[in-house]
């Protein structure tokens, strides 16, 4: 059997991380007035957070916290922050997918810590990464295996399919997962992610081999810190897709673990042991989401168009119009509802919540 398959994109698309954070400078949060913000937030049944700027950043503040007990949840298109004055650690950031593919894991960090030095805080011992998500995408024409293909320590599996096809294969629950799954259906149902296809090169027959990873299983590796992390990831990853997990081909002898490696897996494998030369994918993916939203929008709107040509026609008993003439019904519509404040101010609205990553 041979492998005929291509590794397209490898790298972290999730990331989580407390820190321990005092205030040393002159500037500071203002706790409080986050929390009368977030209050009257609450109290207003607005669906839409604040937009708030704290040191040399801007991000959205929501009017809620969190079930861990973090009383503040910000967010923009680098992190979300979830934050407390007392709370210890007083801070728990989840880095945004596209940042991470954009920006690296541990520029990223900087970035937060320069964050927080804007706003008077500095980490008064390490940070500690709570979990940590490695994919690696592949262009898979074919699926030629099944669950019974897998071997893993992991005593529990499911599998998803959709229309009688299998799009998810999924081992263990809590610290180490792995998922095998068709990433082109999922952006397509439910993560929208579509400057992925930017990234391959390619809009179909892509699978996603990704292992979830939390705090107990990073610190059997001695990663706590982004330092350690980035020196200890390829043993890591060597753990779990050698020992851990591995795609093999069934054959007659009894015990799994001797049947032959998996083309696919060996090429996983050769990939890991050169992961320090692989580089790091980047990609500013906003420009090709916006496009992909026009693109749909247009079709939203043609759509409609299609519905007011017909009760124009039934309106007027007239046979049919042309999009143009269409098009100019619609015209003098809007012009009625048209207001220049409120359009001026849900425009600026939308073009901050653009700018702040809710895309």
């Amino acid at each position: 059997m041979e492998n005929n398959n291509k590794l397209l994109l490898h790298g972290i698309d999730s990331l989580y991380c407390a820190y321990y954070l005092e205030h040393t400078g002159e500037a500071s949060i203002d706790f409080q007035k986050l929390t009368q913000q977030k209050e009257s937030l609450r109290q207003s049944k607005s669906k839409d957070p604040l937009a708030v700027k704290l040191g040399n950043s801007d991000f959205f503040l929501y009017p809620y916290g969190t079930a861990s007990g973090y009383p503040l949840v910000l967010s923009n298109e680098y992190f979300k922050v979830e934050l407390g004055q007392y709370n210890n650690p007083n801070f728990y950031v989840a880095f945004k997918s596209q940042a991470l593919w954009r920006e690296s894991a541990f520029l990223l960090h900087e970035k937060f810590l320069e964050w927080a030095g804007s706003v008077g805080y500095s980490p008064y011992k390490p940070e500690s990464i709570s979990r940590v998500d490695y994919c690696f995408d592949y262009n898979l024409p074919m699926i030629d295996f099944t669950e019974d293909s897998f071997v893993s320590r992991s005593n529990k599996d499911s599998k998803h399919r959709e229309d009688g096809k299998t799009q998810t294969f999924t081992y263990g629950k809590g610290d180490i997962v792995l998922r095998v799954y068709d990433k082109v259906a999922e952006i397509k149902q439910q993560s929208e992610k579509v400057w992925f296809y930017l990234l391959w090169g390619q809009d179909k027959d892509v699978w996603r081999i990704e292992w979830q990873v939390r705090r107990p299983v990073l610190k059997l590796f001695d990663i706590k810190t982004f330092e350690e992390l980035k020196a200890q990831l390829g043993d890591l990853l060597r753990y779990l897709a050698e020992e851990h997990d591995t795609l093999r081909i069934p054959n007659e002898d009894s015990n799994p673990s001797r049947w032959p490696l998996h083309p696919l897996w060996r090429d996983l494998q050769e990939k890991i042991s050169q992961l320090d030369q692989m580089g790091i994918c980047r990609v500013y993916g906003q420009a090709v989401a916006l496009e992909e939203r026009m693109t749909r929008m247009a079709i939203a709107i043609y759509g409609y168009l299609k519905r007011i040509a017909a009760v124009y026609c039934v309106q007027n008993k007239v046979g049919g119009i042309d999009a143009d003439e269409a098009l100019d019904h619609v015209a003098g519509l809007l012009r009625n509802v048209y207001e220049p404040l409120s359009w001026e101010n849900d425009v600026q609205k939308r073009i901050k919540e653009i700018q702040l990553g809710e895309w």
